[in-house]
């Protein structure tokens, strides 16, 4: 009994990151294209006493990520 599909090769996987990375290329090329909004946001400062626990918007995503 043969396979109806071909074993995976690494030729191809490199053919799809190579097509893939110029597509993401020629995307952020385009004229008039928006330009990608970064905002960062200044850190909190550190507690005085050291520790702490500070319930930020990573530790909310985490804790979304953990419900069944």
């Amino acid at each position: 009994m043969q396979d109806s599909q071909s074993k995976p090769s690494r030729r191809g996987f490199f053919f799809g990151a190579a097509a893939t990375g110029a597509a993401a290329a020629a995307i952020v090329a385009l004229p008039g294209a928006p330009a990608p909004q970064t905002t960062l946001q200044a850190p909190k400062p550190a507690p005085e006493k050291g520790g702490g626990y500070s319930l930020s918007e990573h530790v909310k995503r985490y804790y979304t990520t953990t419900r069944i």
